[in-house]
């Protein structure tokens, strides 16, 4: 038997397939929880590689994607080819190279530097070298980037999804961290990508988790709101009917006593429910508690929503931003494409009513996970890496930087006061004419919306699908001057951290907040805790 490995390298976690060489069928699955550093989004892991080291990044890393390829129930002795897709940071950790050209953007802040914009173009490589326990002579396939924040897994949400294809107008989003996303008109493509932040993932959420077993994905109405979650397939099942205002569950459902948590989707669908439900009201919930109480002790809050509002907002900024750069309106553009967890899971519509979609849409077409699934076919026709680098040379002249965009600042500020202020529509609007940029349309008529696959990831193979919770590692110091006093320890809002007798402070990194916390060092009293001085051992 001849195996290859495909894999995904996400913000939110790691997803791998093995295949049989010999006919390419999908074998088994395995995905992580989480992400093995410290930190919620790109950012975090971003600012831990240039202030911890590339080298502890990436044998952290290496850890977490060795322990996930020895669950896929195959002989590693006789993998042949690995593949893997993901975002320019997450694949140059996964290959351990310097990210310094990515934490700087532009020609002027690298000659300021004196940094080397390193080619992270299609290529061939060992997979031992980058550090996986595979044989000798195992290849390992890796598609191009596009651009510095678009990467192959935004390449992936083109290629997959029949976007390139598309002679109409269309717009297509992967609903994740990053938010990458791209407008074609005519020929021409225009790339962005937003920091929406983890809420999309499930992540920074009370009881957020990724799409899986367990997992509220989405809730349906039916004179109430009924849970549906995600059975042991990764598909939506009835759960418990409840009512928000009564903050109680009203009729138990099939998966009554299933639900771990509640996923991005399920957090869409909360709020698109507290708006419907005039529930949301200047940055807050007016329920008991501030919170909307779901089944099984899972339930959301202010914070929660709000985290959610952020994410829609940057989006929606992110969208408008490049259709004001194309000279296109919105009622010039009515089909969209949806990839990522999100984007499969997520009521379509809610979306829409939310802001995550565009309000001028007609056509929807919701995708899975095209990361995986672009690796996958690469893993089966190397070949394929050339005509992947031919589509990112020919889409690289448009791209747009959001962070320092005018247009996507003075969208998201408008975003910000519409979500935690209360600034109505109109007032949104007016400023935006101020701005010389077009009204946001009102939301109509009821979208087409085509599901083409069932789940985020579609074939799980015969094998099925295993989650992986054993990853990341420790991080370990001592501190000069310490007193063990373990403010520290008592100050981590994760519990991640733990002060042993000999005062030697110990981080787990998957639970970790990283640099979006250093509640740990901040607390210090003596001022001597540095989380930069903490390493491996061994």
């Amino acid at each position: 038997m001849r195996y290859g490995i495909s894999l995904d390298m996400g913000t939110s976690g790691t997803r791998a397939h093995s295949v049989d060489l010999s006919d390419g069928k999908i074998l088994s699955t395995s995905v992580t929880e989480c992400h093995p550093l410290p930190g919620a989004n790109i950012m975090d892991h971003l600012t831990f590689c240039i202030n911890i080291g590339t080298d502890i990044a990436h044998r952290i890393v290496m850890d977490t994607v060795n322990k996930v390829i020895r669950t896929l129930d195959v002989d590693l002795k006789k993998v042949e080819r690995v593949s893997i897709c993901g975002n320019p940071i997450q694949l140059s950790l996964f290959q351990g190279i310097g990210v310094e050209d990515l934490a700087f953007a532009g020609e002027n802040a690298h000659k300021a530097r004196g940094i080397k914009v390193l080619d992270r173009n299609a290529g061939v490589f060992s997979a031992v070298d980058v550090g996986l326990d595979v044989p000798d002579g195992c290849e390992l396939c890796v598609p191009p980037s596009i651009r510095h924040e678009i990467g192959a897994d935004a390449l992936a949400m083109m290629y997959k999804s029949g976007f390139l294809e598309q002679k109409e107008n269309c717009l297509v989003t992967d609903y994740g961290t990053n938010a990458e996303m791209a407008l074609k008109v005519g020929d021409d493509i225009y790339t962005g990508s937003a920091a929406a932040g983890p809420a999309m993932e499930g992540q920074s959420i009370k009881y957020g988790m990724l799409a899986g077993p367990g997992a509220i994905s989405d809730l349906e109405y039916d004179t109430q709101w009924r849970c549906l979650v995600l059975d042991d397939d990764i598909m939506p099942q009835p759960g418990d009917m409840v009512d928000f205002n009564l903050n109680m569950v009203t009729a138990e459902g099939p998966m009554h006593g299933k639900a771990k948590g509640i996923t991005g989707t399920g957090v869409v669908a909360a709020v698109a429910a507290a708006l419907g439900g005039g529930l949301w009201k200047r940055g807050k919930l007016t329920t008991d508690g501030e919170k909307m109480v779901f089944q099984d002790g899972v339930y959301i809050d202010s914070h929660d929503i709000s985290e959610a509002c952020k994410a829609i907002g940057a989006m929606r900024a992110g969208h408008f931003t490049l259709l004001e750069k194309a000279g296109i309106k919105f009622d010039e553009m009515q089909t969209m494409y949806m990839a990522g967890a999100s984007g499969t899971y997520v009521d379509a519509v809610k979306a829409r009513e939310v802001g995550l979609l565009p309000p001028s849409c007609t056509k929807i077409y919701q995708y899975g996970n095209t990361s995986l699934a672009m690796a996958t076919d690469i893993l089966r026709n190397p070949e394929l890496l050339d005509e992947l680098q031919g589509i990112a040379d020919g889409i690289r002249a448009n791209h747009v930087m959001f962070a320092s965009d005018p247009i996507f600042e003075q969208i998201y500020v408008m975003e910000l006061a519409y979500w935690d202020e209360g600034m109505s529509m109109d007032m949104y609007n007016m400023y935006n004419e101020m701005m010389d940029i077009q009204p946001l349309p009102k939301v109509k008529g009821v979208p087409e919306v085509f599901r083409v696959v069932a789940r985020d990831i579609p074939d799980l193979g015969a094998g099925g699908l295993r989650i992986i919770h054993d990853i990341g590692t420790e991080l370990k110091g001592h501190m000069p001057g310490c007193t063990g006093c373990k403010k520290c320890e008592k100050e981590c809002p994760e519990n991640a951290l733990k002060v042993e007798d000999d005062k030697r402070i110990v981080v787990k990194t998957k639970n970790c907040l990283g640099t979006a916390c250093y509640r740990c060092q901040f607390s210090c009293p003596d001022k001597v805790y540095k989380y930069d001085l903490l390493r491996l051992e061994g």
